[in-house]
């Protein structure tokens, strides 16, 4: 079977939101060529982070080589690497690899989107964003990457709350920027948004080490409200003007 191959030039605009029917995401168990090319740098990279933020912890997870968005269907290849490599990637952007991740949309039945900070001894302190996480090997079923059950682990390792009692929308939406792909799945709850956001302030406050300082209720997409990495503003634009048309 001859590799897969990336099409780049025919995805959206970076930050243009696309609809996306199927997902197909496999993963090799052979090196990533990034990290073959870059393992020395990574871990002088590495020792850096972890002399900034001891609280590193050098686990593993998928990076993928190759991606093809095309038809409503996004394709892909990838490998396991160490998160020592990634962060190193995430630094460089080099073009042999892509980061895919997928996050929830949560909605509350009085119209917010519950997002969280992330603690001050993660990877991304401060930054507020839909609890997500990089793909990792138990993710992994036959070959593929589960990204429906990816999304309900993270989110209930992170918040407590229990995606599979949601009403959820079939198919995922797409964005990328800087070769990050995001794909977001939208969630409904019967509840209203302080009722979530007390669900998770319990949950966080049962945690020994909680990844999350809080949970945020979101009512409209103002871009600045909050610490936010450059790949939410677009998405709040996206649902808010989906979910209250002008």
């Amino acid at each position: 079977m001859s590799a897969l191959e990336s099409n780049t030039d025919a995805w959206p605009d970076e930050g243009v939101i696309i609809p996306i029917d199927a997902v197909d995401v496999r993963v090799t168990g052979a090196a990533h060529p990034f990290h073959q090319e870059q393992v020395e740098r990574a871990q002088e990279n590495w020792q850096r982070e972890i002399t900034a933020n001891p609280h590193l912890f050098d686990g593993r997870m998928v990076l993928l080589r190759a991606l093809r968005i095309a038809d409503g269907r996004l394709r892909g290849e990838g490998h396991v690497v160490p998160y020592s490599t990634f962060l190193w990637w995430r630094k460089t952007r080099a073009k042999s690899a892509f980061h895919l991740f997928a996050m929830p949309a949560i909605l509350s039945s009085d119209g917010a989107l519950i997002l969280v900070r992330m603690g001050g001894h993660t990877a991304n302190p401060g930054r507020v964003y839909s609890p997500s996480g990089s793909l990792e090997p138990e993710d992994i079923v036959d070959g593929g990457c589960d990204i429906d059950g990816n999304i309900r682990r993270e989110a209930m390792e992170e918040t407590g709350i229990d995606l599979s009692l949601a009403t959820v929308e079939p198919g995922y939406h797409l964005l990328h920027m800087g070769r990050a792909v995001t794909l977001i799945r939208v969630y409904r709850y019967p509840e209203k948004a302080a009722a979530l956001v007390a669900r998770v302030a319990e949950h966080i406050a049962a945690d020994p080490e909680p990844e999350i300082d809080e949970a945020i209720a979101v009512f409209g997409p103002d871009p600045v409200a909050h610490n936010y990495p450059p790949f939410i503003p677009p998405i709040l634009d996206w649902l808010f003007r989906r979910e209250k048309p002008l």
